[in-house]
C-alpha cells in the first residue's frame, strides 16, 4: 500500500468538564462541539490532503470526572483509499486537583469505515500544570506497512493567556514506531519524527478563532515513501472556526 504505508491518527481536544457544557443534573454534564478547519492535521500530518474538515465531538462528563465520548471528521488519505471518516471513541478520567493542575487519563479508540486496517487504540496520560501539559499516547496495535506494531507519541505543550483575549497555545511533539519506517533518499530509515505548533485563539460573538502553524522535520522524499505524497507533512498554516455548546 504505496500511498499510505503508515497511518492516520486522529486528533482529539478533550474537554470533559468544560465551563460551557450542558449540565443535566447535579452529576452529568454534556459537551458538543463543531469545528470547522482548513486542513485536519494530527501530529503534523494532513488527513485531508491539505483540504478543510468539518469536524463534530459529544463527551457525557460525570462530576467524578468520569468522562466518555464520540468526534468524528471527514478524511482523504488519497491513493484509492475508500475511507472518507474518522470516528474516534474515548473514555477516561480527569483528576482536577486545583485550576491549575490536572491529570487525564484514558483510552481512544480510532475507526475508519472501509479501511479497517488503520483502526488502532491508544491509551494516553496528560498532565498539567500551571500551563506546562506533559503528554502521551501509547498503541500496541498501529497499523505498519505489513504488520501491527507498537507506537509512541509524546509532546510537550504551553498554554496561556495573552492580552486582548488571546490565547497562546505551544506544542513540540515526537512520534515513534518501534521499527524503522521513514526512508529518505538515500534510502536510509528512521523510526520517529518530531512536529510543532504554534497556535493563537480569540472567542468572538460566542465561536473560538483559531490561527496555527504547523510543520515537521520530515523530508520530502519520508513524506512521500510513506505516506504517498510530498505535501502532507510540510509547513502550513491552519485556520479554524468552532462552537461549543
Amino acid at each position: 500500500m504505496k500511498a499510505f504505508t503508515l497511518f492516520a491518527l486522529g486528533s482529539l481536544s478533550l474537554l470533559p468538564l468544560s465551563s460551557q457544557a450542558i449540565a443535566l443534573n447535579d452529576d452529568f454534564s454534556l459537551l458538543l462541539d463543531v469545528t470547522l478547519a482548513s486542513d485536519y492535521r494530527t501530529r503534523g500530518i494532513s488527513q485531508t490532503q491539505n483540504d478543510p474538515a468539518v469536524q463534530a465531538g459529544v463527551t457525557l462528563a460525570h462530576s467524578s470526572g468520569l468522562y466518555i465520548g464520540a468526534w468524528s471528521s471527514n478524511v482523504d488519505f488519497g491513493g484509492g483509499l475508500k475511507t472518507r471518516q474518522e470516528v474516534d471513541y474515548y473514555a477516561g478520567w480527569l483528576w482536577q486537583a486545583s485550576d491549575d493542575a490536572s491529570l487525564d487519563l484514558g483510552y481512544i479508540r480510532y475507526a475508519y469505515p472501509k479501511e479497517s486496517q488503520f483502526n488502532q487504540g491508544e491509551v494516553y496520560g496528560i498532565l498539567s500544570l500551571y500551563g506546562i501539559k506533559l503528554g502521551a499516547y501509547y498503541s500496541n496495535d498501529a497499523p505498519g506497512i505489513d504488520s501491527k506494531q507498537n507506537s509512541l507519541y509524546s509532546y510537550v505543550g504551553y498554554e496561556h493567556e495573552l492580552p486582548f483575549g488571546v490565547g497562546l497555545k505551544l506544542r513540540y511533539g515526537e512520534m515513534d514506531f518501534k521499527d524503522p519506517r521513514l526512508y529518505s533518499r538515500s534510502g536510509t530509515a528512521e523510526d520517529s519524527y518530531h512536529e510543532w505548533e504554534v497556535k493563537l485563539t480569540h472567542e468572538l460573538a460566542g465561536v473560538m478563532l483559531g490561527l496555527a502553524y504547523i510543520d515537521t522535520d520530515l523530508s520530502e522524499n519520508q513524506c512521500a515513501s510513506n505516506w504517498g505524497f510530498d505535501d502532507v507533512c510540510s509547513a502550513t498554516v491552519v485556520a479554524s472556526v468552532s462552537k461549543s455548546f
